[in-house]
């Protein structure tokens, strides 16, 4: 009897160990909380002192302080700098961690809605609000970036209020002014609303910029008295040429060439202009509509590196045909049908255009069909077929004058409807912006002449308490650059290392930095404004609550558990032990 009730145990243990069957239970919440202090600029004053004597009361209790802001730090007295307020990384951070996790926060978090619920609900929040205050500021500019001395900048310029003035509501006035190097170039005066943002605008002549080249305008609000005057004023930056790079002729004006021009402005970075024939042998300036006489587009087309004809070219063959540069011809009358551009097979927009997905673009509406090919020597950059079905027709072709010899490029595109790539966005957008930077780098003969930078800022100008941003634009694999900043008499150097996704990050002091990468030949300006959005007045959107109990319920198997080991081994071995006495087997 002993050995079979033995057997039995033994038995149902190892069925246990197999099954691993799981129990719940709670597990040690442990006496080390874990504070979470915002460290965004908005806890500037009277919130960062309050936070640091609650992290000093924490810190008795041998309490884990972290800063939180743009990323998740490790603790320090220093002033906050961030230019937003992240909680949902330190959150996340702080959830794997025993122990009761507080935040100290003015209640202003930018990525509230986009934390789950259960990491909303878990810590203390204690709130250390502003103080409510009148605040008038410049919300943004926009403008063209690349414009000559003989154009003039546009610049919109949205601005508002937040906040109650002393003494009541009411409307008042305000002077909006822009300088470069201190000069003041233009002014005008504003309303100021009662709250929200309004929009205007402000012309200037380009030629009031006192040097060509990389100059930023700072657009500030005078007149206006506020408690904040740190947001009073927005940095843009414009380039200044004495003579457009590139000149556009369109014979009728279409969304083709408008956003041709656009692009082009931005991936060859030049200066663009565009000439538009309304009427028939009219010809007007494409910003402002104004005549133009012939001279000046003959002059315009002779000075400029890169002249396009579009929709028409015919009627611009006088400007082209007398240009000794590089020449674009783009008609947008053709057979009209859904055409499917196809990959490049072996052509000179093979390795730019690689990272193209062909699959994802609209079809041309209309393809130019002629009767016989012109140029049998022409190089086939790219082509199309009608439904995906037939013959494939060249629509982009490539030709040189003067034979190989370094003459001056023509390059045709036949194809109409290419600007709906870059009216999707994603990656459509990206495939134009791919096309129109491979046309400018063989037109140009310069590898890279349309992307040719390795590295390019993202943004020219960025808010107070956020990173510069940098983009790898080359083909080559990504790697660290070194990069030399210069403003006034200072003069720093850092270097730019890029992620996964060709990214790389570069925090700055607020002003204004001419940089140049080592070993090519990116130069430029950047600047890094005094404007943040964490200056603004806004209500808390994130309130005191006492948090949930921290005990945590854990998951324990049977196999965590050492005694049923031992009852398994000792029944089998005892078993044994009595079989060899009593002679079994």
């Amino acid at each position: 009897m002993p050995l079979v009730i033995l057997r039995v145990v033994a038995a149902l243990a190892l069925i246990l160990l197999l099954g691993n069957p799981a129990s719940s239970r709670l597990l040690p919440a442990g006496d080390q909380p874990i504070v979470l202090l915002d460290a965004s600029l908005s806890m500037t004053g009277a919130p960062w002192r309050g936070a640091l004597d609650s992290a000093r009361g924490f810190a008795r209790r041998r309490a884990v302080v972290w800063r939180f802001g743009t990323g998740v730090t490790a603790f320090d007295t220093a002033a906050p700098a961030a230019g937003a307020s992240h909680l949902g990384p330190a959150l996340e951070a702080a959830a794997g961690r025993a122990g009761e996790v507080v935040v100290v926060t003015d209640g202003n978090v930018d990525d509230l809605a986009s934390i789950p619920v259960d990491l909303l609900r878990r810590p203390r929040v204690i709130v250390l609000p502003r103080a409510p205050f009148f605040d008038a500021y410049v919300a943004s500019v926009e403008g063209v970036r690349h414009v000559t001395r003989g154009d003039t900048v546009r610049l919109r310029v949205s601005y508002g209020t937040a906040g109650k003035r002393e003494g009541g509501r009411g409307t008042g006035k305000a002077t909006l002014a822009v300088s470069v190097e201190g000069r003041r170039l233009a002014s005008q005066s504003v309303t100021l609303p009662d709250s929200g943002v309004l929009a205007t605008e402000i012309t200037l002549p380009a030629s009031h910029v006192p040097h060509p080249g990389w100059q930023v305008l700072e657009v500030r609000l005078d007149g206006v008295g506020d408690a904040e005057p740190r947001d009073d004023a927005r940095l843009f930056a414009i380039d200044v040429s004495l003579e457009p790079a590139a000149v556009i002729f369109a014979s009728p004006p279409d969304w083709e060439a408008r956003f041709l021009a656009r692009t082009l402005s931005e991936v060859a970075r030049v200066p663009v202009k565009v000439f538009v024939e309304t009427e028939a042998g009219r010809w007007r300036d494409g910003a402002t509509l104004a005549p133009v006489a012939t001279s000046e587009l003959s002059r315009a087309a002779a000075g400029a590196r890169l002249v396009v004809a579009m929709g028409d070219p015919e009627r611009a063959r006088a400007f082209t045909a007398a240009s000794k540069n590089a020449v674009l011809l783009w008609p947008t009358n053709g057979q009209a049908g859904d055409w499917y551009v196809e990959r490049p097979l072996s052509s000179p927009f093979t390795a730019a255009l690689a990272g193209v997905l062909w699959d994802s673009l609209p079809p041309a509406t209309a393809v130019a069909v002629p009767a016989r090919d012109s140029n049998p020597t022409a190089t086939v950059a790219l082509t199309a077929r009608l439904a995906r079905r037939g013959q494939a027709r060249p629509i982009v072709k490539l030709e040189q004058r003067n034979g190989a010899g370094g003459g001056p490029r023509i390059a045709t595109v036949t194809a109409a409807g290419l600007w709906r790539w870059a009216f999707r966005g994603g990656a459509a957008e990206e495939g134009y912006r791919s096309v129109v930077a491979a046309l400018v780098d063989w037109l140009l003969r310069e590898q890279g002449a349309g992307s040719r930078e390795r590295a390019v800022p993202e943004a020219l100008e960025v808010p107070n308490g956020l990173p510069l941003v940098w983009r790898w634009s080359s083909a080559d694999p990504a790697r660290p650059l070194a990069v030399t900043l210069r403003s006034d008499d200072t003069t720093r150097s850092d270097t730019l290392r890029f992620d996964a996704a060709g990214r790389a990050q570069l925090p700055l002091p607020p002003g204004v930095y001419r940089y140049a990468l080592s070993g090519g030949i990116e130069r430029g300006v950047v600047a890094v404004e005094t404007y943040s959005d964490e200056w603004l007045p806004r209500a808390p959107v994130f309130s005191a609550q006492p948090g949930e109990a921290t005990a945590r319920v854990g998951s324990v198997g049977l196999r965590d558990r050492w005694w049923l080991f031992v009852i398994a081994i000792a029944a089998l071995a005892t078993e044994w032990a009595l079989r060899r006495r009593q002679g079994l087997p």
